[in-house]
């Protein structure tokens, strides 16, 4: 996809914050790039890696959630701050590679698992038509099992022993427990003893259409190649992958190294070798943190940006301002995503034949008492939609079953006004802007 492309796809989910996406959409076009480039060129090449600035709820987080989704690339978010914890024990930042590595796996094993399915599931049909058949032999005198059992494949593909409840025979995994933990390594108890000891089986009494799916499901892993899926999950996560760091301004050190400040400069320096480029061992193989793609994310309203150490403010070279929403931007967050706020409440009261029918000045009420309720208190960005839509439909989400009749309820700009719980404030708290 083109930048322009894929801003407009992100367009159909994210309001606003246009310089943003027009950022990571550069920046995802230069990977496509790279790709085409030759072998020693592509080598040299490195992610520009982009820090978001701005208050929380104005889409840092949803911006590199979609890019990610776009290019079905794994894509994982951590929290800074969960690395500054007091008495953290746990795997240290290089736990953030491992995760990646293991999303890469499950999306590519996704992804073969399908292709598989196919092939596997005709076997699937075969096998539980002969269990059907076995089973009604037993009660049956002189016949031919095989015919018997095409009789039964045709019925089944037509759904018609969808209900019958019969017996399969399954794996018997052991269930997975890491050792170790936090201490450089991993262990698997199940891994390492799933390789030297024969499988097991064991039995399990299942619906037809429960059990279809069951063997369907072994028979697709058997067409895997497990190694060979590793290795391109790697490859993928490695060349593709993107991981999004969020709350990078609570790890500013500001203020000098006293107390805290230690710890939180201590984990940014841990943070930066991975950023920089280093080589991580993960339970699938090594894995080079070099072309990882690092979109990180802070409010920064108290620690400046270049309260981060030099070193790792230079693996960021790309710096993006995001606004705080405008009380327009607040009117389009309800109106112009295809799953926005307003149609999940319509659906959701749907259900109990609840019709809202949102007015043209009923929404831009909200938007106005959003933006207000975001001027006068604490910014929270898009997430005081859902403060003002909850209390808004609160007796209706509440009574919506105690009628069972279809009824519409109409909500204007004086439906608002009288609705909602909460009293708006009419000043400004202005005890926020006292030194």
């Amino acid at each position: 996809m083109t930048p322009r492309e894929i801003v407009k796809e992100l367009n159909e989910h994210i309001i606003g914050q246009d310089q943003a996406k027009k950022v990571v959409a550069i920046a995802l076009r230069n990977r496509y790039r790279r790709s085409k480039l030759d072998e020693k060129m592509r080598e040299e090449i490195t992610p520009k890696n982009i820090i978001m600035k701005g208050p929380t709820g104005v889409g840092k987080t949803e911006i590199a959630r979609r890019l990610a989704k776009i290019v079905n690339a794994p894509f994982i978010k951590v929290e800074a701050t969960k690395f500054t914890e007091v008495g953290y024990v746990g795997r240290d930042v290089e736990s953030m590679i491992k995760e990646l590595v293991e999303t890469s796996v499950r999306m590519l094993k996704k992804e073969k698992m399908a292709v598989a399915f196919e092939s596997a599931e005709e076997t699937s049909y075969k096998k539980i038509s002969q269990a059907i058949a076995k089973s009604k032999h037993k009660n049956m005198q002189d016949v031919d099992l095989t015919t018997l059992t095409n009789d039964v494949l045709a019925d089944l593909k037509l759904g018609k022993y969808d209900d019958m409840t019969i017996e399969v025979e399954v794996n018997d995994n052991p269930k997975s427990m890491d050792i170790m933990n936090g201490m450089g390594g991993e262990m698997n108890i199940g891994d390492m003893f799933g390789g030297l000891l024969p499988k097991k089986k064991k039995r399990r009494k299942v619906k037809v259409k429960d059990a279809l799916r069951i063997v369907s499901e072994e028979e697709a892993e058997k067409l895997i190649d497990e190694d060979s899926l590793n290795s391109e999950a790697i490859l993928k996560a490695q060349n593709d992958g993107i991981i999004f760091i969020d709350e990078l301004d609570k790890i500013c050190g500001g203020g000098g190294a006293q107390g805290p400040n230690i710890s939180r400069e201590g984990v940014q320096r841990d943070i930066l070798p991975i950023v920089e480029g280093s080589t991580v061992m993960t339970k699938y193989g090594a894995i080079k943190t070099d072309y990882i793609l690092f979109i990180a994310a802070g409010a920064f309203h108290i620690a400046k940006y270049t309260d981060l150490i030099p070193e790792l403010q230079g693996r960021f070279p790309v710096t993006v301002d995001l606004s705080s929403l405008t009380e327009n931007d607040f009117y389009e967050i309800m109106t112009v995503p295809t799953h926005s706020i307003i149609s999940q409440y319509k659906a959701l009261l749907g259900v109990e034949k609840v019709h809202l029918n949102f007015k043209e000045d009923g929404l831009r009420e909200i938007a106005r008492l959003a933006y207000n309720q975001n001027m006068t208190e604490e910014d929270i960005g898009a997430r005081r939609l859902h403060t003002i839509v909850e209390n808004l439909l609160e007796d209706e989400s509440f009574e919506a079953e105690d009628t069972l009749e279809e009824r519409e309820v109409v909500i204007d700009k004086e439906y608002v006004k009288v609705h909602l719980k909460f009293k708006e404030t009419t000043e400004r708290d202005l005890k926020k802007y006292i030194l």
